[in-house]
């Protein structure tokens, strides 16, 4: 029986940043059909729980493992969905199944398999706050993990002069305690100290922490990997509503010439 025929299929989904509201229908259907679900545990438990539904639950550093298991699941005629919080395509595991996809024989790359989106870290934050990501705006992985730090100050340093608002993800770690600080000292160079900063933390669940700052005042030691961090331009602005309420962050579209 050819590898396309075999009944198996395999689903890279996103369940978004943490309420169960955040989870789409698409990918709501998806976990209920699916036979296993794998990928990092605590995002496995945001799945809703099914009778006979298997779960291969991992720790953060296997993505490549983990993506291979999948793929010979699905091989194998398992429905298989690869969870990933947020967005799987923004910096998850579309990026790791397709890594494990190209390395294999391409007779074995005829699987059903589809990606589907989810709302991203980034997205939920910015909701929340208005607008920051307004204007053109990029992403970053502060993880040094899979690429050099040079590599990453590179693509910070660019990104500030080139006006790009910026969002910030894996900002800190205990194995990366510092990165943090040493991507604000590379911003600090570039930016102005005014520029608007905001630290978003565990967006849309019970525990969720949002502070406004400046890149001159920022309390880097409010920043853990729950936290994704959007850095302003110098257009960037706070829109006052008043006492006892928090201003709206806004990046305009529009840039004067």
């Amino acid at each position: 029986m050819s590898r396309q025929m075999n009944g198996g299929w395999l689903r890279v989904v996103g369940v978004g940043p943490g309420p169960a509201r955040w989870l789409t229908p698409e990918v709501a259907e998806i976990l209920a059909e699916a036979t296993d679900l794998v990928g990092y545990a605590p995002y496995l438990a945001r799945c809703p729980e099914r009778d006979g539904q298997i779960r291969h639950g991992s720790d953060n550093r296997v993505e490549l493992d983990r993506a291979n298991h999948a793929l010979d699941l699905a091989e194998a005629g398992r429905r298989v969905a690869v969870v990933s919080g947020g967005d799987p395509g923004v910096f998850a595991m579309a990026a790791a199944v397709m890594e494990a996809l190209a390395a294999r024989p391409v007779e074995r790359r005829g699987l059903d398999l589809t990606v589907h989106p989810g709302v991203s870290a980034m997205q939920a934050a910015a909701a929340r706050l208005g607008a920051p990501l307004g204007g053109d705006f990029c992403a970053i992985n502060l993880s040094d993990n899979l690429k050099p730090w040079d590599v990453v100050e590179k693509r910070l340093a660019a990104a500030a002069e080139a006006e790009f608002a910026i969002a910030l993800y894996n900002p800190a770690s205990k194995a990366r305690p510092t990165r943090i600080f040493d991507a604000f000292e590379v911003l600090r160079r570039v930016k102005a100290p005014e520029t608007v900063v905001v630290f978003a933390r565990a967006v849309g669940r019970p525990d969720e922490k949002v502070t406004i700052a400046t890149l001159a005042t920022a309390d880097l030691a409010l920043v853990d990997m729950a936290t994704c961090v959007l850095i302003g331009n110098s257009d960037t602005r706070l829109i006052e509503r008043g006492e006892g309420r928090e201003p709206w962050v806004w990046s305009p579209r529009s840039v004067e010439g």
